[in-house]
Formats: structure tokens, C-alpha cells, sequence
């Protein structure tokens, strides 16, 4: 789909991955409702250029959202795309961590993520056109010590992902992609403290590649997007003998 000239919409937009989304949407000449919880993020990033527009709303209020979401059709016109980035990380063993953190992970990463679809997809279903990105991450398919509430989160976001595509079959006109990313060199690092110890043995990717596998996954009409070398290698080593992969985790962990 070409861009210029377009609106979408970009949750998580206050940092990391979604800042870049807007940026990246913003050169193409995108008008981009640009949303996040932190005011002082998202004014950065509506800084870079003026198509950027920012709204604050916490995706995991479902109410707040689709208030936002409609204000930003009045404004700025029908959502051409909508990427949906925000997500939080907060990590340590789960016999240790909070439960209430562990709820909030999964209220925001996936809760937010059904009420995205649920303000943004009727709309672009009703068009018969538009491009839905959702982020899960290799995390949702490979569970891993000190990330288990963030990898349940993503998990339920992979099994969402997949469901909706086969709903919706090929003949919509909207464009469905689920991102599962490996590690990647934005600040939601920062949350996770403490770190599996394969973190720090592997070299996170920088979040350019992803934008790019996004729009290779697009283009070709393909839900699953793995960007890095040899993401692709490690889910399938994980689908078909999983027991491989924990046993170099747990190896690591020792």
C-alpha cells in the first residue's frame, strides 16, 4: 500500500518501536495519531515532524481508546494502518513477582491488544481495506526464565493473532501481520531486570529490521513477520522439539 497521503495510528508511540513506527510513517508523508500514556515520550516524538499528532490513552482502558481512536477519524480522517506496539515488561521469577505486576502485564500487552483490534478493525473491515500490525515476539512461542509473565502475555497475543487471520480469510481487503521479534535494542530493555541469561550472550536487533520485515510480511500477505537472523530457525526448533531449546536455557541459567 502506498503510504503518502495516508493515516494511521500507532500505539506504544511514546518510545522504542512505536516511536519509530511514526517516525518512519511520518517521512512517507502518513498523518499519524500518535498514542501512549507517557505526555512527555509523546511529545518527543511529535517533535520529529509535523504529521505527528499526539493523543494520550492507555490501551488497556477500553474506553479511553476508542474515545481516542475516534477522535483521531474525526481529525485526521479513516485509519489506512494500524500498528500497535505498546507493551510493558516488567520481569523476575514467577514465584517472586507480584501477581498484581503480572496482571497489569497481561491487562496492557494483550487486553490492549483485543481492544486495539476491537476499536480500530470493524471500521476496516467496513472499508474493505487497511493494514493491522500487532506485536507479538519470539517470547510468545519460546517461554524463558525471568520473562514468563511477559511471555504468557505475548503468548496469548500469538493465539489471538493466529485465531483473527483465519476468521477473517483472505477476502477482506485488510491486511493482518503479527510481528514476533527476538530481542530488540529499544528501551523496554531497561524494564527487564532481572535478565535471562542468554540476554546479554545474544546481540539484540536493531528495531529497523523489524519495521522492514513488517512491510516484507505485508506485502507478501503472510500473518507471521520473524525479523533477525535466525529467528525463524528458533521457533521451528521450538515447535517441533522444544525440549532442545530448554535444555540450553536451563544449561545457561545454572
Amino acid at each position: 500500500m502506498a503510504m503518502r497521503g495516508k493515516v494511521a495510528l500507532v500505539t506504544g508511540a511514546g518510545s522504542g518501536m512505536g516511536r519509530l513506527a511514526t517516525w518512519r510513517l511520518a517521512s512517507e508523508g502518513v498523518e499519524v495519531a500518535a498514542v501512549d500514556v507517557d505526555a512527555t515520550g509523546l511529545g518527543r516524538t511529535a517533535a520529529h515532524a509535523p504529521q505527528v499528532h499526539p493523543m494520550e490513552a492507555d490501551v488497556s482502558d477500553a474506553d479511553s481508546l476508542a474515545q481516542v481512536v475516534q477522535e483521531a477519524g474525526a481529525a485526521l480522517g479513516p485509519l489506512d494502518r494500524v500498528v500497535h506496539a505498546a507493551a510493558i515488561a516488567p520481569s523476575g521469577r514467577l514465584v517472586e513477582q507480584d501477581p498484581g505486576e503480572m496482571a497489569r502485564i497481561m491487562s496492557v500487552n494483550y487486553v490492549g491488544t483485543v481492544n486495539v483490534v476491537a476499536a480500530t478493525l470493524p471500521a476496516m473491515l467496513e472499508r474493505g481495506r487497511g493494514d493491522l500490525v500487532l506485536f507479538g515476539s519470539l517470547a510468545g512461542w519460546l517461554p524463558s526464565p525471568y520473562v514468563g509473565a511477559y511471555s504468557a502475555s505475548k503468548a496469548a497475543v500469538v493465539s489471538y493473532a493466529e485465531t483473527l487471520w483465519h476468521e477473517l480469510g483472505p477476502d477482506t481487503g485488510v491486511r493482518l501481520v503479527c510481528t514476533c521479534p527476538p530481542i530488540v535494542d529499544t528501551p523496554m530493555l531497561d524494564q527487564i531486570d532481572p535478565r535471562p541469561p542468554f540476554y546479554d550472550a545474544v546481540a539484540p536487533i536493531r528495531p529497523e529490521a523489524v519495521l522492514d520485515a513488517i512491510e516484507d510480511a505485508l506485502e507478501k500477505g503472510e500473518l507471521w513477520s520473524f525479523p533477525g537472523r535466525g529467528t525463524r530457525a528458533v521457533w521451528r526448533v521450538r515447535r517441533f522439539v522444544p525440549a532442545t531449546l530448554w535444555r540450553r536455557l536451563e544449561a545457561l541459567d545454572s
